[in-house]
């Protein structure tokens, strides 16, 4: 559906250069709801307009259903665009319409009859949840209503292919929630090819199926969401992943001499981190009966990402130092990851 190929992107002012995109490739399937995560100024924003041609890349082809829109006429670029919806983090609603004609704006060119309009802003009103705010300014909504009015907008003309630019960074944990659960809904309801352009990895996590990590203008790691928090190869991608769990307090705990890692001589601290199988395998009962050594979970994180479980547990290992490393051993070969944390007689 959608094949950015070596782009990249410059911009110039004041004598400085700056490379928002550099050399960049991906490829997007039909359907497919892909993330594109990154820090501030990472170009992940300036990535996603180059999908659309808002901002027109300086080398590369950009090619969306199997036309390079690189190569096309102005007049054929704007008839391309109309598969295409985006929507904002700050809405871009017009004030001084209503609900009903921030929806109807896109359709005012398309040669429908009035008639047809109200009908079609009817529809897509239902569709987003707001069957009573047409007459309603964007002034006396909530924020999570302005970006369903947004989606609403975005979709009047009938596109294959929504592009998501921080949609939620200006709402509220529970309203990201919401305006999560209404786009996957209309990505399986309206078959719509989805980009989701964000810098909280929570979001990537709820709704993807496959993301690509950005810095400093180039894509940094790709792959299933499934893969990238089970296993993520590059710095960045770790810390963002880290910012999903609460595993990375154990460091926390560490550096305060929190009581409840000071430990014993007999004692050891480690992390479990677990993916798929393993995780339903009673491992740390077992190993405690197998080697007679005790196992003390201090604290665990556990998600299911694309139906497979994926986690971990920070434990204290109690017993004869032979028993332990044994243990540690055995749970190893039972594919679960181990990193030994601090051990007592150190």
């Amino acid at each position: 559906m959608i094949e950015l190929d070596a782009i990249s992107k410059t911009f110039r002012g004041n004598g400085k250069a700056v490379e928002a995109v550099r050399n960049v490739s991906l490829k997007i399937g039909e359907g497919e709801i892909f993330g594109v995560i990154g820090y501030s100024g990472a170009g992940k924003s300036t990535l996603v307009r180059c999908i659309n041609m808002l901002e027109r890349p300086d080398t590369g082809a950009v090619l969306v259903n199997g036309q390079d829109l690189m190569k096309l006429a102005p007049r054929e670029l704007r008839h391309a665009r109309k598969s295409i919806g985006m929507i904002f983090q700050h809405f871009n609603l017009f004030r001084s319409r209503t609900v009903g004609g921030n929806i109807a704006y896109p359709l005012k060119y398309r040669g429908l009859s009035r008639k047809e309009i109200v009908e079609r802003v009817r529809e897509l009103l239902d569709l987003v949840g707001l069957s009573d705010k047409a007459d309603v300014y964007p002034s006396q909504l909530s924020g999570g209503q302005k970006q369903r009015v947004g989606i609403a907008r975005a979709l009047a003309s009938k596109p294959s292919i929504l592009l998501c630019d921080e949609a939620t960074s200006a709402l509220d944990p529970q309203t990201t929630q919401s305006i999560l659960g209404l786009l996957r809904e209309l990505n399986k309801k309206l078959a719509l090819t989805m980009v989701i352009i964000t810098h909280e990895m929570h979001v990537v996590k709820s709704i993807c199926t496959r993301a690509a990590v950005m810095d400093s203008g180039l894509i940094v790691e790709s792959g299933s969401i499934f893969d990238i928090f089970s296993n993520p190869q590059a710095q960045i991608t770790r810390d963002f992943t880290a910012t999903t769990s609460n595993l990375h307090k154990i460091y926390d705990l560490l550096n305060e001499d929190s009581p409840i890692v000071r430990l014993l001589p007999s004692q050891v601290l480690a992390r479990f981190s677990y993916t798929g199988r393993n995780t339903v395998e009673a491992l740390i009962s077992t190993a405690s009966m197998l080697f007679n050594v005790k196992i003390n979970i201090i604290f665990g994180d556990l998600d299911i990402l694309q139906g497979t479980p994926v986690g971990g547990l920070i434990n204290i290992l109690d017993g004869e130092r032979e028993a332990v490393e044994k243990a540690v051993q055995w749970i190893i070969a039972k594919g679960v990851r181990v990193e030994v944390i601090k051990r007592g007689d150190h």
